[in-house]
């Protein structure tokens, strides 16, 4: 125990005082700072723990507990709590092993405490979902009992909006899969039949080139004025260019104004209002990285190749399913945002340099989506005397707030843009392959470098150029790093019937037409008819008991309309 951590009358722990001696007052001092009170630090830290609300589902986050004063008590009065968990955390390395060795093991055993020195956000989150489970917690409860926090206030602070936003993400996504999982499904079946006619986006790659990743913001407008003027008609053609342009979907109506064709288009989107991205560009030779749950009907607008990925919206065996019969395209982590998803696909496609720009997570009165793209059209398309161009609901709506941009510049922004820059700063922040443009997007956490810095690094371009890319501007892995050629039609056609003799089985075992033997099973296996349903979106991949008739006739009502869409998959392949 380091000395100047037990300064006063503390004694090193197996020897702490007492709580007749502790309440007659000590202290701990450490830094120059008393951390525990000099009268009665045990009953101040029972009050304060008396003070608190009881929530069920509720993290109780205490910084720096040092002694432990008043954490038993709260796991006392937490007992007929549903859910609820004490998690302590010490941001000081000596501090930590100081109470780590005077904590009561039984406090330390408990399974509704854990004592962390993880400092990292994005660690911190996986450790609590590690410990408790995915959406657990509803809420985070701040819990000071001892004034150690405010050695480091910053870190802590930093740490419970982490949590939170994490929680307000998982929940957020519970309910997005109440809503769309069905949809997601729906998509995912249909775009089977993709599987056994197009490569897998593990076929694609960048070599060393850099990659200029594109989203729909404002500032995408400016940059690209500068490509024009920088690489004047070179732009246009992707043999030509000395970098590959990955560009999301809503930004193919911007490139076609400026007669730009991208070397690949992600497609992300479930829902039918995605196609207005498409307008203009039918048929055009854009080669595409399609999610298995996008909407079907976006896989076959655009007459390029198609390249396929999953993102797992949810953990369903079905999955496994498909990953054991080499049917399943790879997958990339969910992360929401079609901007994101791109940047990913661009860090894994080559070994170059990556600039993003159009990722912005903000916008202004004047300016919400790029010149060009279906929202600002669509305000062009409206203005008249009553309605203005500017976008007064978004700018000013209750949602929105005011911040800065990476430029300093004052913008406005929302919740859900600021959790989606909140997640690509955990994903790639570090990064040092990946670069911002300055404009008048937030910080993403990556190094940030002015315009003409950006184009440098598009120019001088990279080795590995000399191999001449397909019409897309794509250029294939080496053979060594192919993946496997895209599966059999009979492959998939069994798969197909094995799913449809699962389905059957069940049916005709919920409406009387064979015995209960093997229910609990097929009800596993066959998961993606339940997992949206707004008991079971939240829980963790768990489900209603099988003697819940109300479950099972929610069940028997989703088999038929998913048998059906195996038979049109079946009959599209």
């Amino acid at each position: 125990m380091p000395e100047d951590a037990r300064e006063g009358e503390l004694r090193p722990a197996g020897d702490r005082p007492g709580k007749t001696e502790a309440r007659r007052g000590f202290s701990v001092s450490y830094r120059g700072r008393n951390l525990l009170s000099t009268v009665d630090p045990i009953g101040q830290a029972e009050r304060a723990v008396e003070a608190l609300p009881l929530l069920e589902r509720t993290l109780y986050l205490c910084p720096s507990p040092l002694l432990g004063y008043g954490l038993e008590t709260l796991l006392a009065k937490l007992e007929g709590v549903s859910n609820s968990a004490l998690l302590c955390i010490e941001a000081d390395e000596r501090l930590f092993e100081f109470s780590l060795e005077a904590l009561n093991p039984a406090l330390k055993n408990d399974p509704r405490f854990r004592y962390t020195n993880i400092r990292e956000s994005g660690a911190l989150c996986a450790f609590v979902r590690g410990c408790w489970g995915p959406r657990r917690f509803r809420r985070i409860q701040p819990v000071r009992l001892t004034g150690g926090w405010r050695l480091t206030p910053e870190i802590y602070d930093s740490l419970e909006e982490s949590l939170r936003r994490d929680l307000a993400l998982g929940w957020g996504n519970a309910l997005t899969l109440t809503k769309l999982g069905r949809r997601y499904m729906r998509n995912a079946l249909r775009n089977l039949s993709l599987v056994s006619r197009f490569p897998s986006i593990a076929e694609l790659g960048f070599g060393a080139a850099p990659v200029l990743v594109m989203g729909a913001g404002p500032s995408l407008d400016d940059l690209l004025d500068s490509l024009a003027r920088r690489f004047a008609e070179k732009l246009k053609y992707p043999e030509r260019r000395p970098f590959r342009i990955v560009c999301v979907d809503t930004c193919l109506p911007c490139l076609r104004e400026r007669g730009i064709v991208p070397d690949l288009a992600v497609i992300l989107e479930s829902q039918h209002w995605n196609l207005r991205d498409f307008i203009g560009v039918r048929n055009r030779k854009i080669a595409a990285a399609l999610d298995l749950s996008a909407l079907p009907a976006t896989g076959r607008i655009l007459g390029g190749d198609i390249f396929l990925f999953t993102t797992p919206w949810t953990g369903l065996r079905l999955f496994g399913r498909l990953g054991e019969a080499g049917l399943l395209p790879p997958r990339l982590l969910p992360l929401g945002s079609v901007g994101l998803t791109a940047a990913e696909l661009a860090r894994r496609l080559g070994r170059g340099k990556v600039i993003v720009t159009g990722l912005d997570f903000s916008f202004t009165p004047d300016a919400y989506h790029a010149r060009s793209s279906p929202g600002h059209l669509d305000r062009l398309l409206r203005h008249d005397r009553f309605h203005s161009l500017l976008n007064a609901d978004a700018a000013f709506g209750a949602a929105s707030f005011g911040t800065v941009s990476k430029s300093g510049l004052p913008v406005r922004s929302s919740p859900v843009m600021r959790n989606y820059r909140g997640l690509f700063e955990q994903e790639f922040a570090g990064n040092p392959r990946l670069f911002d443009i300055r404009g008048t997007g937030l910080p993403l956490g990556i190094q940030t470098v002015e315009t003409e810095e950006a184009l440098d690094m598009l120019e001088t371009g990279g080795p590995g150029q000399a191999r001449r890319p397909d019409a897309a501007g794509v250029t294939p892995r080496d053979r060594e790093d192919a993946a496997p050629p895209p599966a059999p039609r009979e492959a998939l056609a069994a798969f197909i019937g094995r799913e449809e003799d699962r389905l059957t089985l069940l049916r005709s075992i919920l409406t009387g037409g064979a015995g209960a033997e093997g229910l609990e099973t097929l009800l596993d296996e066959c998961d993606y008819l339940w997992a949206h349903f707004p008991d079971c979106a939240g829980a963790g991949g768990r489900r209603p008991s099988a003697r819940d008739t109300g479950f099972l006739r929610r069940v028997r009502a989703e088999i038929d309309p998913f048998l059906e869409l195996w038979r049109l998959t079946l009959k599209e392949i």
